[in-house]
């Protein structure tokens, strides 16, 4: 149960709004929710967890994950799409990095509230 005493950032839903002040929530909204489904399967997840602590190789995120190249490379694809890593060419090898800090700081909450043994 939410303590509703509690401080909270979140708009007051209830109270009266402008138009534009909706459209403006509504496309944080969505910018949220594309970057909530992006991180939602376990693969990414594990895969922007690892990028927390820096660039990756593929081979070195292959080996992090116990998982074959293409699929980290099909994950890898999708937290391109959605703007969340960006990669890097050095020779034969390919290297990936977050690009988006919210991502690491989703990563980390998630981390705490799932995770972390207090």
């Amino acid at each position: 149960m939410l303590n509703e005493d509690r401080p909270t950032i979140l708009p007051d839903l209830t109270a009266p709004m402008d138009e534009a002040s909706w459209e403006k929530l509504r496309c944080d909204a969505q910018a949220a929710s594309d970057v909530l489904k992006a991180i939602s399967h376990e693969g990414r997840l594990m895969i922007l967890c690892a990028l927390t602590r820096g660039e990756k190789s593929v081979t070195e995120i292959e080996t992090l994950l116990s998982q074959r190249q293409a699929a980290v490379s099909q994950q890898l694809a999708r937290l391109r799409l959605e703007g969340l890593v960006t990669a890097r060419r050095d020779g034969k090898q390919i290297y990936y990095h977050l690009t988006d800090d919210r991502a690491a700081r989703i990563i980390e909450l998630v981390y705490e509230l799932f995770c972390a043994k207090g």
